[in-house]
């Protein structure tokens, strides 16, 4: 899958060029004209996708009697990360727009509060990961909705009957479809061992160790569940501890099992090695279980989604939430307002589901359970732990608990694994940490 993160020196050096940016409207209502209402939703990349939101959006519009346009952005290319850098810059464009991940954060001042629907939505559908609270609320404000468009968990895709024979381990029977897990014993050791095994027989895990989001999201979750980040909450930096340096020699440690070529690895890399039968586990929601039904449907039937192993400190699996924002130059807002409603009714929410495939995961705790995940095949239940129905993993984001506006500079400068990658190939502990730490202080003094 291709995840929508740019370094900053390319965010900085497009965003400031762009003054306009030209947008397709594949979709656009008109029936009524009781006010008018503009949506940039992301483009989905699963066909229909697209089309149950307009039919959600537009069941609203008929009952509300609202003019209703609605443009579908790629984020291919970054074309959505530059309209919301471009609709920033000349605060006009759409009413609402689909955010990922740090960019609510980073056009805090420019988006209106969503106080007076968050509650209303928490108690109606639960309550929502902490991932959500941290790139979603600034202080007590409330920067957007969270989106079940686009938001995803990149947990652990493994090979049934790579892991049983070469790693002796039954996924099945740890994550078993229809009911809780039982993987008291999937922790980091374990995790290890298997890589190890099943490198030696020639079906190595397929974990990036690259810049891109798919390298820097695997190698945050390895962090975090031993405690380990480079900037606290405070905004103080811990480079220099003992829990960096734990997670640090586990990770370089495990990554020699890797392939080869891990550290040039993109995005795509994971889904194309999964998907040649060459790797017994990935990190990656359901779109190379999906390629794989289509073009290696004997690799797709022994593919498993799970949770990730335990560290020290838990059980950590990357969440990359979307958001839907509302300008606080927006021209209706109330009406903003009651359409994100709409979309996050549980009926609106399963639809969204079951039209991606399973791809997409509600932030709210009651949306966890639809047929869709239970349902997949093949091979059937495959998809059941996706979404994390029985909170049994943390749901994070790489470079957190950090200030998001210092998290984010982390995560696109894939400082994590950038670290592994020093440490790996010999650079001594020591002097991986004093480079780590030089470049965090350079952003946080940015």
């Amino acid at each position: 899958m291709y995840e929508n993160a740019v370094t900053r020196r390319r965010f900085l050096a497009t965003s400031s060029a762009l003054t306009t940016v030209a947008l397709t409207a594949p979709y656009v209502r008109g029936a009524h004209a009781a006010g008018k209402l503009s949506l940039g939703l992301w483009d989905h990349w699963v066909p229909g996708a697209n089309a149950a939101a307009t039919a959600v959006v537009n069941e609203w519009a008929a009952k509300e009697k609202v003019d209703v346009t609605i443009d579908f952005i790629p984020s291919q290319g970054n074309k959505n990360l530059l309209t919301i850098a471009a609709e920033a810059q000349a605060r006009s464009g759409h009413d609402i727009l689909a955010m990922p991940t740090w960019w609510p954060h980073a056009h805090a001042e420019q988006l209106e509060s969503c106080n007076d629907i968050m509650p209303q939505l928490i108690a109606q559908n639960g309550q929502v990961n902490g991932t959500v609270q941290y790139l979603g609320k600034l202080g007590d404000k409330w920067l957007g909705v969270p989106a079940t468009i686009g938001s995803q968990v990149k947990g652990p895709v493994s090979r049934i009957d790579l892991l049983k024979q070469h790693a002796g381990i039954d996924i099945q029977a740890m994550y078993p479809a229809g009911a809780a897990p039982k993987a008291d014993g999937w922790n980091m050791e374990a995790y290890a061992k298997a890589a190890e095994a099943c490198s030696k027989a020639g079906f190595a895990f397929g974990v990036g160790l690259g810049e891109t989001t798919d390298s820097v999201d695997t190698a945050g979750a390895f962090f975090q569940a031993f405690g380990a980040s480079l900037v606290d909450a405070k905004g103080e930096l811990t480079v220099k501890t003992d829990a960096v340096r734990q997670a640090l020699e586990y990770c370089a440690r495990v990554a020699k099992f890797y392939p080869a070529d891990a550290p040039a690895w993109d995005d795509a890399s994971n889904n194309k090695w999964i998907v040649s039968g060459r790797g017994a586990m990935v990190m990656n929601p359901p779109s190379a279980w999906a390629v794989a039904k289509r073009d290696a449907p004997q690799v797709a039937s022994q593919m498993w989604h799970h949770g990730f192993p335990s560290g020290p400190k838990g059980r950590y699996a990357p969440f990359l939430p979307y958001f839907w924002n509302i300008w606080s130059f927006s021209q209706n807002k109330s009406a903003a307002k009651s359409v994100l409603v709409h979309m996050s009714t549980a009926a609106a929410a399963e639809k969204f589901v079951e039209a991606s495939g399973g791809y997409d995961i509600p932030a709210f705790e009651k949306f966890l359970t639809f047929k869709t995940w239970a349902e997949a095949e093949p091979p059937k239940g495959t998809l059941y732990h996706y979404p994390n129905p029985h909170n049994h993993q943390i749901l994070s984001i790489a470079a957190s608990p950090a200030p998001p506006k210092i998290a984010q500079q982390i995560y696109a400068q894939a400082t994590l694994t950038k670290m592994i990658v020093r440490h790996m190939q010999g650079e001594p502990m020591e002097r991986t940490l004093a480079w780590a730490d030089s470049e965090v202080e350079g952003f946080l003094r940015g």
